[in-house]
Formats: C-alpha cells, sequence, structure tokens
C-alpha cells in the first residue's frame, strides 16, 4: 500500500498513441473544491467525494455555450455509477504540467474546437469514471473481506451479498488510498447507461439566469487597473502621431502605453493591430481617457481594399480559369462537360463575417516576478498560457489559467490576441492587475473574419438527367493567413475542401482553388470550412434540380446512392456514410411534408450536410408577403452518434438554426479603404425576433454509433435551406449572401 496521504489523486494522461495512463500524484494543498463542504477526498483528477457522499465533478472544456459544462461530467458520473442529483459540477482550471517525457495536460484536451468535445472525451472521461468505481469498490471488498467481483455499485453505493451496503462517502477516504488498477477497468454496455441519454438540465443554468454565473467579464481582482486600447483602424495600419497630454488629465487615468502590432505580413503571433492602451482606476476613466486621445494613424499597404474591388478580382480569377491550385480531379470533367445534354452554371458570393460573440474578448491579468494568474474566457487556454510564457519568460508550470464560463465562441477565442494585449499592458502596470475590455466597436472592428469568396459551380448531366461531371471552383481570401502554425498546410484549407460533397459521389470531379489577396485577418467561424461552402453546393443542386425538373430531395438521394463509408479524411472522418446524411435528409423532408401539395402560396426548401463526423439536414417552410420574408416553419434533422444529452443537442441545433439564419438573412463585414465599415448592431444586425421561426423543430436520429460534436453541425445547412425555400416562395434566387438585401433588390 502507498504511504502517500490520504489527499492524493490520479492522474490519467494521454500516451502518444493515445492509451491512457494512470498514475499517482501527490495533491496539492488548494486541490479540494471550493464548493466542498467538508472533509473531501480525490479519487482521480475529475472525481471527488464527500463524507455524506455528494459527488464532486469537474469539468475539464471551455464552456463557451456548447453545454460541456454539463455533458462531459456526465460521462464521468456515468461509469462512476452515481445518483445525478447528488453531483455538484465546477470548472476545472487549465491543467498543465510537466512530465518526464515533456509537457503535458493533466486533464486531457480542453480547448472547444471543431466540435470534438465529446468525441474527444468519450472514452477518456468514462474511463475517470470507471477507475474511480474501481477504488470504491475495492475499499469494500478490502472492508468486508469480500472479493471484488462479489460486489457492486448502484447509485452512489457499493452493494454486497446478504444486503451489505457502504455508500461512496463512507468508503471515500479508504478508497483515496489505494492504487489504481494497472489495466483499463471495463465499461459499462449501453444498456447499463443511466444518465448517458437522459435529458439533463444544464448545471449551471440556474447561476445563468438569476446573474449569478461568472463569465469572463465579471472576473476582478483587489487593486486591479482598467484598460481599453484604441487600436488603429487601416489594416496593417501604423501610429504617425500621437498626443496624449488630454487624456492623461482624465481623473483617474494612471497610464497610456503604446502597443506594436505586427508588420505587414508577419504572422499574427501576438497582439492584432497597433494600438494605444489606455490605463486607469475604473472603466469609465479609461474609456473617458480614450475619447481624449489625439492619435494621427498612417495608412498601410491595404489602403485601396475595399469589398468590391475582392468580388471584382474574384470573378476576374474565375473568367480567366487560370494559375488555380487543384484542390482535387477525379475523371475527366472536361469529357463530361463536353458530352453533357445538359450544362448548369452558378456564382455564390460569401460575404467576410465577424464572430460578434455577446461577450466580448476581454482578459484580467496578474504578472508577479516568477509567476501569472490569467481569468479569461478562453477557447485555446493552452494557446494562452504559451503566449503568456513568450512574453514574460514566466514558465508555464507557473502560469494559473481560470477558466470561466464563455458568453460565446464561434472560433473567436481560438485566438488569444487579447491575452497578448492585456500581458503587454501588465507589463507596464507597476504590478497591478490589469482587466482589458473590449466594447463592441473593437470586437467587430478587430476581428478574425470568415473568409470572403465567391463559388462557381458547374454541372454536366447526360440525356438521363443524371449529373455526369461536377466542377468547384473558388476564389477567396485564405483563411491561414499569417498563421504562423500553418505554414504548411494548403491554401484553400476553410473555403472549399477536397472531400466535401459530391466527392466520392461522381466519377468526374474537378475542383480549384484561387487566392484572393487581403489584408483582412482571418480565423474559423462557427462550423468553420463546413458554413464557407455548404450554401454553394447546397443551392447548386436545387438549381439543378430546377432547371432539369426533378424533385431536389430525390435529386440529392440518388447522388448519395446505397449506404456506404465514402473516405473522408480531415474535418469530422475519416468517413462519410452516405446512408446517414441520407436518413436525416429523408427525416426532414417527411417531417416538414415535402411530399404534399401546396397552395397557400408558402416555399419549401431543404438541405443537407456532413459535418465534424455528424449529419445535418434542414429544411424551412417561407413566403414571401411584399417584401418582407416570414419563417413559418424551421425543421433540423441530425444524426450525431449516440447522444449524451438529448436536451444539449436540442438546444445546440435551435440556437445554431438560429445563428446560421441571423448570418444568412442579415450579416456582412464590409471594407472601404482598407478599413472595416461596421461598428455597432446598428450596421451589424442580428437576426430580430419578428424575423425568427416560432420554434426549430429539431428531431434526432437514435444511433448506436460513437458520439460525434454537435456545437456546430447545425449552422451549414440552414442557409442554403432557406434560400432554397425563397426561390420556391418567390421564383427569386439568391446567390449572394446576406440574403435580405438581394431579396428586396430583386423583388
Amino acid at each position: 500500500m502507498s504511504t502517500l496521504s490520504r489527499r492524493r489523486f490520479l492522474i490519467v494522461t494521454a500516451t502518444a498513441s493515445g492509451a491512457l495512463l494512470v498514475g499517482w500524484r501527490a495533491a496539492r494543498a488548494e486541490l479540494p473544491y471550493l464548493g466542498a463542504r467538508g472533509d473531501v477526498f480525490a479519487l482521480g483528477p475529475f472525481v471527488k467525494i464527500e463524507k455524506d457522499g455528494d459527488v464532486i465533478i469537474g469539468a475539464r472544456g471551455c464552456e463557451i455555450g456548447q453545454g460541456v459544462k454539463t455533458s462531459l461530467p456526465m460521462l464521468v458520473a456515468e461509469e462512476l455509477d452515481v445518483d445525478w442529483n447528488r453531483v455538484r459540477v465546477e470548472q476545472l482550471p487549465y491543467g498543465y504540467i510537466e512530465t518526464d517525457k515533456g509537457p503535458s495536460d493533466k486533464y486531457g484536451a480542453q480547448g472547444a474546437g471543431g466540435s470534438d468535445d465529446i468525441p474527444s472525451g468519450w472514452t477518456e472521461l468514462r474511463q475517470a469514471g470507471a477507475t474511480a468505481r474501481a477504488l470504491l469498490v475495492q475499499a469494500a471488498a478490502q472492508q468486508w473481506n469480500l472479493p471484488v467481483d462479489a460486489l457492486h455499485t448502484e447509485a452512489g453505493n457499493v452493494l454486497g451479498p446478504n444486503g451489505l451496503k457502504l455508500s461512496y462517502g463512507a468508503l471515500a477516504e479508504k478508497a483515496s488510498t489505494l492504487d489504481p488498477p494497472k489495466e483499463p477497468v471495463a465499461l459499462k454496455k449501453p444498456e447499463q447507461f443511466r444518465i448517458i441519454g437522459k435529458p439533463t438540465l444544464t448545471v449551471d443554468a440556474r447561476d445563468i439566469v438569476t446573474g449569478r454565473a461568472q463569465f469572463g467579464i465579471d472576473a476582478y481582482l483587489a487593486d486591479a487597473l482598467v484598460a481599453v486600447i484604441l487600436r488603429c483602424p487601416h489594416l496593417d495600419g501604423t501610429l504617425a502621431k500621437l498626443d496624449d497630454a488630454d487624456a492623461r488629465k482624465v481623473p483617474g487615468v494612471k497610464d497610456v502605453i503604446t502597443l506594436t502590432g505586427p508588420k505587414p505580413d508577419e504572422p499574427f503571433d501576438g497582439v492584432l493591430a497597433n494600438g494605444v492602451a489606455v490605463l486607469a482606476e475604473n472603466t469609465w476613466a479609461a474609456l473617458k481617457g480614450r475619447e481624449k486621445l489625439k492619435v494621427e494613424w498612417k495608412a498601410g499597404p491595404w489602403a485601396a481594399e475595399s469589398t468590391s474591388a475582392l468580388a471584382a478580382k474574384a470573378n476576374e480569377l474565375l473568367d480567366k480559369n487560370a494559375d488555380g491550385v487543384s484542390v482535387r480531379k477525379d475523371g475527366d470533367f472536361a469529357k463530361a462537360l463536353k458530352q453533357a445534354r445538359t450544362r448548369v452554371d452558378a456564382r455564390y458570393e460569401m460575404p467576410f463575417l465577424a464572430h460578434a460573440t455577446m461577450e466580448t474578448p476581454g482578459a484580467l491579468i496578474q504578472l508577479n516576478a516568477d509567476s501569472a494568474l490569467l481569468i479569461a474566457s478562453l477557447q485555446q487556454p493552452g494557446g494562452a498560457s504559451q503566449m503568456i510564457s513568450k512574453l514574460t519568460g514566466i514558465p508555464r508550470k507557473a502560469i494559473e489559467i481560470r477558466m470561466t464560463r464563455a458568453g460565446g465562441g464561434f472560433g473567436r477565442r481560438l485566438n488569444n490576441d487579447f491575452v497578448a494585449e492585456a500581458v503587454l499592458i501588465a507589463k507596464n502596470s507597476g504590478g497591478k492587475p490589469v482587466k482589458l475590455i473590449w466594447t463592441r466597436e473593437d470586437d467587430l472592428q478587430h476581428d478574425f473574419y470568415r473568409p470572403f469568396g465567391v463559388h462557381a459551380l458547374s454541372a454536366a448531366l447526360d440525356a438521363k438527367k443524371k449529373i455526369t461531371g461536377w466542377s468547384h471552383r473558388c476564389a477567396a481570401t485564405p483563411r491561414f493567413y499569417r498563421d504562423s502554425g500553418a505554414k504548411d498546410r494548403p491554401p484553400y484549407i476553410g473555403t472549399i475542401e477536397p472531400e466535401d460533397f459530391p466527392a466520392g459521389l461522381l466519377a468526374n470531379l474537378d475542383k480549384t482553388f484561387f487566392a484572393l489577396a487581403s489584408g483582412m485577418p482571418r480565423g474559423w467561424w462557427r462550423g468553420p470550412i463546413h458554413t464557407f461552402h455548404a450554401f454553394a453546393v447546397q443551392s447548386f443542386i436545387d438549381e439543378i434540380a430546377i432547371a432539369t425538373k426533378q424533385d431536389a430531395v430525390q435529386l440529392r438521394l440518388d447522388l448519395l446512392g446505397a449506404p456506404r463509408e465514402i473516405p473522408y479524411k480531415d474535418y469530422g472522418g475519416p468517413s462519410m456514410d452516405t446512408g446517414r446524411l441520407a436518413g436525416v435528409l429523408k427525416l426532414a423532408a417527411d417531417k416538414i411534408g415535402w411530399s404534399d401539395k401546396r397552395s397557400d402560396g408558402h416555399g419549401i426548401g431543404i438541405a443537407c450536410h456532413f459535418t465534424f463526423g455528424g449529419y445535418a439536414a434542414h429544411a424551412f417552410e417561407v413566403s414571401v408577403e411584399g417584401k418582407d420574408l416570414v419563417i413559418h416553419r424551421a425543421v433540423c434533422a441530425v444524426d450525431v452518434g449516440r447522444v449524451v444529452n438529448p436536451l444539449g443537442v436540442e438546444a445546440q441545433m435551435m440556437g445554431g438554426t438560429i445563428d446560421a439564419i441571423s448570418s444568412a438573412l442579415n450579416l456582412a463585414i464590409t471594407v472601404k479603404e482598407g478599413q472595416v465599415q461596421q461598428r455597432n448592431f446598428s450596421d451589424y444586425q442580428l437576426l430580430r425576433m419578428a424575423q425568427a421561426p416560432q420554434s426549430v423543430e429539431v428531431y434526432i436520429v437514435p444511433s448506436e454509433r460513437d458520439p460525434s460534436g454537435a456545437g456546430e453541425i447545425g449552422v451549414p445547412s440552414a442557409a442554403p435551406a432557406l434560400a432554397n425555400a425563397i426561390y420556391a416562395a418567390s421564383t427569386v434566387r439568391i446567390r449572394k449572401l446576406p440574403m435580405l438585401p438581394e431579396l428586396r433588390r430583386m423583388l
């Protein structure tokens, strides 16, 4: 038996091959959770049990609204075999540790991106719960002098023969002293699940609706100073002249600090733009000080950039059709086109989009001589840790990062530029903590935007109206722009994908990419990759159906063919199941009443897409009344494998659908003379309640497959389904987003 004290815990880490290793590590004094009411005993990094039997489970993921603070602890609780009503969930901090084999993450993957939280935690977190349960059973076996095989667990108790029963609370202290099993513990069979698959309320929902939930913007440290930044409005512009005398006279202003951004074409590895920070005792003083700054900016090399010029250049590249980057080439599209009885062509324009999270970026940081503390809403805490260490020289093991609930992420917080800004300001704060605040104007004008581009699609059809060839050319601003982590990645990633629909379904397929030069910073936007091309692809299928007088659903089903696995290497692979995609398509069609004859002037539209391992289809019923669009019904059918929390999946599909409608109808970031034109929600108008459907009907396909994520799959197929419905209601085909300006222009 180990001689370590009872205050020790299991560390579950992943080897390079992905296998789980379980080992002992002495716990630090601060390990018991803040919510513990008395003695608490740790059984691994995720589980702590109090003497009264209450269980505290740590949530490792970045909670940005996707529900992982509930769903990930459900995985642990299932295998721990506890009563969910006796579980309290607490957010874990970022868990960086150093081992003999190098840096490691104490809790496993903690970032939020690519809808990967559930897939990455599906085995790891269940194994953590099962290991803790095994220790409790072992403790009971020793106390009763019985073999482990004679015991079983139920709802937070270990049960033995002849009515023997001990609660986890009674066993926790003993269990915390035992060595863990050397081999992975057998996991439950699905038919034994009592928590996984059950509709479960968000663990901190009451705190959210009553205002007690702590977001990054709510964080505070004693004596903290507040900082705001006036950033250069020109793409890659620089500071020409600064007069800060009046700003320094504002009561409460402590200092004015110049921040240097990257030079043109240098990677965005720190701050995003040149700027001037005002450091003050409070937010009001900081904002008033910023207003008093007298600044002259010098335009950068992108002073002539505009949205109209980008669109013109994109179409010019597509017209010339020369010197493109080959993305995929199957068969001979040119030959198929030459032999075609019918040809269909269309182009679709995608605007830049901002993330516009409800909670703007920001950070609270304390820098000490040999340590640092960061409290912020994050999506990539590991990147924040690296950033702080790089800028300060403080070892990562001495950097504490407390993760809060975030008011949205959508990919914006995958970049830690706001952390870099806070660090640089804090280095000049005289040792006081710094709370950096971004306004909405800061947020919309200084983002990592979804790329801009134009898709050109062509299809060849034979005499039987069968698609024999498909060409997809895309002229767009490459997603990986000034990204030091993507130097060797193809330029088309994030705008057109080699394996996206209809790859693998047609013998003759040609995909080509043309790069558009732009100074706009670009990043991942909710459902990245998929949202950028799904609108074009799924709209085009409907255009083919209309041009050849075919049923749009049947045309998709014909393309998908018999159920089979098609290789899909990245962003949701390793394969795409045509049967599962057809399944959600047919379900959405059935629920919207696709085959019903209509005489009310309403239009029905549909689309489907494979996104990050999940399958989704949307269907809308709309009408056009005057120049107004009315969305009568919205249907979303999804297959995400085995569902951990049905309520969570339903909420994600509802939220994703509304977000997609909002973006499709109203949103675009435009550029003129090298400056972003939108400043606030007055000119970047989110969906109004009157524009939204009364409800989003969500239908989840039962499945025994391993789960995929659900945070993003409710977005890509919504916009094309809506455009297809608008055409059915009005015969107006929208090929340029956002939709409402185009609809009103063409009516």
